[in-house]
Order: C-alpha cells, then structure tokens, then sequence
C-alpha cells in the first residue's frame, strides 16, 4: 500500500500532479480533515474545487478523513477546544512566560487519523503501508523528526527528487492548476506574525474567531486556577499582539512550519 498524506497545501499539491503524470507511483491520497471549523476555508475550497476534480480525472484516490470517536461520531479540533472538560490545550499555545505549550493535535488529528484508515485497509507491522510526506528539500530539517508507527513506511518523495518549494509551484503551475494556499489551521499559533495581521487585515471574521478561541480557552483556565496561554509568544491577547494598525512587524516572528511534517503541506 502506498499512500501520501495529503495537507492540501504546496508540496502535497505537487506531489499530487507528480502522482497523476505517473512520476511517482502513489495511488492513494489520505486528507485528514481536523473539521470544517478548523480548517482554513481556503484550504477545504481548494481541494474541493482544484485537487478533487484533479485527483478523480486522473484516477487518483483522494479520501477525506475524519477523526472519529469510539461511539461513530466525529470531532473536530475546534470542539475539542471548546469542550467544557477539556484542561489541556491540544495546539501549540504559548503560556504566559513565553514558554511553547505542549500538543496533541497533530498526533491527534492528523497521525492516529491516517493510521486507523491504513490499519482499516490492511496495514499491519508485518506489511506496513509506505505514507509519503510533502516535505521539500528547504524544509529537509523537518524530515525524520516522527517516529514512524508499526503499521506505516515514511517515505519523502520531494527529498528523493531533490525537489524545493518553488519547484513544486512550477510543478502546479505547468499542470494548469492555481498554486494553492499554505494549509493550516487558521488559528494555528504557528502563523507568522505577518499572517496574522494579514488575517486581521484580510480576513477579520476568522481574526474574530481566532480571538474567541483564545478567549474561551483563558477563561476556562482561569477557572482552574491556571495562567493564560496565547495563540502569539508576545504574552499579551490575540487582539493586542496584532494590532489593526501594523506600524512595524515585531521581533523574533514564530516559525510558521509544523515540525511534524503532517500539517502545511
């Protein structure tokens, strides 16, 4: 079995069109949706509508998955950060002194999603499943950071191609298809500072939204007794660290990357 897990963004894109023009032998492509909600809209628009279409046209499988609790239903990121019992916080927040918090949610939505699908459809450690990550060779520090689970093979095409990003935009581009957003969440504390006053600036209803988890999330903090946390390391309300007016980009701008390699490619 052999299959690319797929984030919808640039490098996952081209290893789609890669797949399609028999450049690689990948049949199979995994997206594991962390919820409609969570989603950036930007991204679920463009596998809907580009990689989809794409995929189906040239005989590629493209499954959306799920994450999916033990009674049948599913959750999304969004509502297991909102959910009242919920005491740790699954992203990547930074706490009050700076500090990164620790996180669950790549494993969680994302690693355990593609792995029950595989082990669903024969994957064993006896016969494990070959899963191609979307990392390019300027990002070759991210690779290898994931132990790999019993049931699955981690494999880097774009490394064996010697492939960077900008390659896989021409790779789209030659392909007629539009390069695609970076995918991630779109309150990931990831963001750079400059996508978040882009996101305020361009796109003030998810800024809103993205201000309302944080807020949720410190009260239900406080009332445990805890210290509040932050979707920026400034240490200070998403609303304050990004102001409307962007006079100056503060110093030290997080990584935007997710060193697990499952998610933003």
């Amino acid at each position: 079995m052999k299959v690319i897990s797929y984030g919808g963004g640039v490098q996952s894109t081209a290893l789609l069109v890669l797949a399609a023009e028999g450049q690689i032998d990948y049949p199979t492509f995994l997206f594991a949706n962390v919820g409609d909600d969570s989603e950036h809209p930007a991204t679920l628009s463009y596998i809907r509508d580009i990689a989809a279409p794409y995929a189906a046209k040239a005989g590629i499988e493209l499954h959306q998955l799920r994450r999916t609790r033990r009674d049948g239903t599913t959750e999304t990121l969004m509502e297991r950060l909102n959910r009242p019992d919920t005491r740790s916080i699954p992203i990547p927040v930074r706490m009050a002194n700076g500090a990164p918090g620790r996180r669950s949610c790549t494993a969680d939505f994302k690693i355990k999603v593609v792995g029950r699908w595989l082990r669903q459809h024969g994957a064993t450690a006896n016969d494990p499943a070959n899963v191609g990550i979307g990392i390019s060779l300027d990002e070759i520090h991210r690779a290898n950071r994931r132990r790999s689970e019993p049931h699955e093979q981690v494999e880097y095409p774009l490394l064996d191609l010697r492939l960077r990003r900008d390659d896989c935009e021409h790779i789209i581009q030659e392909a007629g298809l539009p390069v695609p957003p970076k995918s991630s969440c779109f309150f990931c504390p990831f963001r750079t500072v400059g996508a978040w006053h882009q996101q305020r600036r361009d796109e003030p209803e998810l800024f809103a939204k993205s201000v309302e988890l944080e807020k949720a999330v410190n009260e239900r903090r406080a009332a445990m007794g805890r210290d509040p946390a932050y979707l920026t390391r400034y240490g200070r309300p998403l609303a304050e660290a990004i102001p409307a007016q962007r006079d100056e980009a503060p110093e030290g701008a997080e990584d935007s990357g997710c060193d697990s390699g499952w998610c933003m490619t």
